[in-house]
């Protein structure tokens, strides 16, 4: 519990302040000291040293277009510094890079999305330390993350990117058209999901396939609703496992998921096809009124084809996922990555410093839709109105939790919680049974 509890305090005060700290970073103070660090360590752009003919083999679940703009940033670096960096994406992430590093065929680096996974890792001897960036993180990251890729006392992974999760995307077009309006309580969203219905429209593009992650988009759910219906406080004991899995406030929860998800009338496709339906598909419906509302994380701005205008006067717009009771604490959940690294080599070393550093943070925050907790990136770089938004949101919180299934053991985080909530949706396995089932696999201590 300890360890899970760290992670978990961390986050409240990390997410809460991220965007916030990045617009008021000295973003001249960080940006040097990143590049001055590089060269003395030998670093981040290599140390001057030409490390032509090498190359650095990264594996991520980062896949499609986020993939595309990641790799379109770090090819500054690879320019100046001759390394060929190979980025691998999968669908199947958090399943094969267990199979890789225990066949003894690991990348060089990996992002890591679940802080539980980085644990599993590390426990394998073949997660290499990168104390060097320990101090450099420290310094130039938003206050947490040195904790954050720290493992039993040892440094092992720096952040990459993070994200906000509260979020349901929606065209405003279409709710002026229809005489909508956002709303600001839960009662509200589901009073506004049966006007939709009433007006032969459908609210909700929801999909949860997602390959060997297949299921994950519906933790989130869960997740929100935990949040919102029983409080931080209850999310921190579910997360830790100080409450069972199967305890009658995780079943309230999943059911007020329930009245949304298990709605035929709500749900295009009806409810039995989000288990089918790629979470990067679902909410494209937004774009010709065959949807009205996905809700989904922040980096979902990525899968909207090139062209779509994004923020209140676009095409797409994202609102806050609202509370139970206008009063009730502004709860956000958000999610990230550390880097992890395999093999120990100097250009490996280089572009895991380069990744962390500000000059990577401004050259991907360029292209949209990424936030970083990185405190030197030039907050003149989000100039996308959504962006805007998400920063705000991010500011206005009162309460951040990070993504409860990222925190909890591997086994149950990212394998029977996704399984049993895609059984629940796709095949109408008990919720009772799903949550008992889930409350079996917990690891025992």
């Amino acid at each position: 519990m300890g360890s899970r509890s760290r992670w978990k305090a961390i986050f409240i005060a990390l997410l809460a302040f991220a965007m916030l700290a990045a617009a008021c970073g000295d973003s001249g103070g960080d940006n040097s000291s990143s590049t001055t660090a590089a060269a003395e360590s030998g670093g981040g752009d290599g140390g001057g040293t030409d490390m032509s003919g090498t190359t650095v083999r990264i594996f991520s679940s980062i896949r499609d277009v986020e993939a595309e703009r990641l790799e379109a940033a770090w090819k500054p670096f690879e320019d100046r510094t001759g390394i060929d960096i190979v980025h691998e994406p999968s669908s199947e992430f958090e399943t094969q890079i267990r199979v890789r590093v225990e066949g003894g065929n690991a990348p060089d680096l990996a992002f890591i999305p679940q802080p539980g996974l980085l644990r599993d890792l590390v426990a394998t001897g073949k997660v290499v330390p990168l104390d060097n960036l320990k101090d450099t993180v420290a310094q130039n990251d938003i206050s947490g993350w040195v904790e954050l890729g720290t493992v039993d006392g040892t440094f092992y992974a720096p952040p990459f990117g993070t994200n906000i999760k509260s979020l349901v995307w929606y065209s405003p077009a279409k709710f002026a058209e229809f005489g909508y309006e956002v709303p600001t309580t839960w009662q509200e969203l589901i009073d506004l999901s049966d006007k939709m219905v009433a007006d032969g429209n459908t609210p909700w593009g929801v999909g949860i396939e997602s390959g060997g992650a297949t299921g994950w988009p519906a933790t989130d759910w869960v997740e929100d609703a935990m949040l919102r219906f029983e409080g931080p406080d209850v999310y921190d004991q579910w997360v830790n496992h100080e409450i069972p899995f199967n305890d009658p406030k995780v079943l309230d929860a999943v059911n007020q998921v329930g009245k949304i998800l298990k709605n035929d009338d709500y749900i295009k496709g009806g409810s039995r096809s989000i288990a089918t339906t790629s979470f990067q598909d679902a909410g494209l419906c937004i774009l010709d009124g065959s949807c009205f509302m996905h809700r989904q994380a922040s980096f979902y701005g990525n899968q909207f084809p090139d062209g779509t205008t994004k923020g209140p006067d676009g095409d797409v717009n994202a609102f806050y996922l609202p509370t139970v009771n206008p009063g009730d604490p502004k709860v956000m959940l958000g999610g990230g990555e550390v880097i992890a690294m395999f093999n120990d080599r100097p250009e490996v070393r280089a572009v895991a410093e380069y990744l962390t550093s500000a000059e990577y943070a401004n050259s991907r925050a360029a292209a949209g839709n990424w936030l970083s907790p990185n405190k030197g990136m030039d907050p003149t770089i989000i100039t996308d109105p959504l962006e805007q938004t998400f920063a705000n949101l991010l500011q206005s919180s009162d309460v951040f939790r990070f993504d409860g299934s990222d925190m909890m053991p591997a086994a149950v985080g990212a394998g029977t919680f996704w399984t049993e909530m895609t059984s629940w949706l796709g095949s109408d396995k008990p919720i009772e049974d799903v949550l008992t089932s889930i409350e079996e696999s917990w690891p025992q201590s």
